[in-house]
């Protein structure tokens, strides 16, 4: 006997058919719709802190707010009541960042300046990716994504000798320097090292003795090394996953070391130098 849907399962499905039919109609009207909202919401936050514009439509821009904060939160509900697995949508990525939409505003009630914080909406705009289904933005941004994951433990252990590097230079800086040239203390010190090895140089602070000097120029030039380094890291993880994402796995496998990660113009494998069969 054919089981009858109730009412609430047809709501379901309609529901889901909009906020994740991406093929749909409905649905890409309804995202279409949503960049549009997110958009908006973002220019309202930019405009409230423009004094002139503030000063004039500030309860016109809270009250666009609330009302579009109010339509995140029911899309909110509903793609947690429409999904099969709610908890795995709001621990995902998009899950998160919509819980982060809508936040700030609620939050605002108790602490106002937190109204603000509502510009993280712009990072709703990543769902555009998976609106647009264009083959080779996905391929690319998974491919990202890889050589970032493949890189974290190279580009940390490097964060952690640019720190001990600060800490060190800072302390130089100190006693070379002194108050007299600002350097403080050593945490001031460490300070000025941070900025100047990432060629940031806000100038506040700046040595005036001749050491200091000739140690400040060799700070600048490691700087210039130090913005190279997690670049090519993260550029040679890059490639390899370009490699493994177009490598055909199907017509040169390694028959020493099964490795399958081949070009079809290989001729040598590239894990063990055996030569490949045709």
């Amino acid at each position: 006997m054919k089981k009858i849907k109730s009412k609430y399962e047809i709501f379901r499905q309609k529901t889901q058919i909009i906020l994740y039919g991406t093929n749909t109609i409905l649905g890409r009207l309804f995202d279409l719709v949503l960049l549009g909202l997110i958009l908006l919401s973002v220019l309202l936050v930019m405009m409230d802190t423009v004094e002139g514009i503030n000063l004039k439509y500030h309860s016109y821009l809270v009250i666009c707010e609330w009302v579009i904060t109010v339509f995140f939160t029911i899309e909110y509900i509903l793609r947690i009541i429409s999904i099969q697995k709610p908890v795995k949508y709001v621990f995902s990525f998009y899950g998160i960042i919509d819980l982060m939409a809508i936040l700030p505003m609620y939050l605002s009630i108790f602490f106002p300046a937190t109204n603000v914080l509502t510009i993280v909406r712009v990072l709703r705009f990543f769902r555009l990716f998976k609106i647009l289904h264009i083959p080779q933005i996905s391929q690319q941004s998974m491919q990202l994504r890889e050589a970032m994951e493949a890189s974290k433990e190279k580009i940390l252990v490097f964060i952690y000798f640019v720190l001990i590097s600060a800490v060190i230079i800072g302390s130089l800086m100190y006693v070379v320097e002194g108050k007299e040239s600002g350097f403080t203390s050593i945490p001031m010190g460490i300070y000025w090292a941070i900025v100047t090895l990432t060629t940031v140089g806000y100038g506040d602070i700046s040595p005036a003795s001749p050491l200091g000097q000739f140690l400040a120029s060799l700070v600048m030039i490691m700087g210039y090394g130090i913005i190279a380094v997690p670049t090519g890291i993260v550029t040679a993880e890059f490639a390899k996953s370009s490699l493994r994402n177009n490598a055909v796995s199907t017509k040169k496998t390694c028959q020493n070391c099964n490795s399958q990660l081949h070009f079809d113009s290989a001729k040598y494998c590239h894990e063990c130098g055996t030569t490949l069969s045709k």
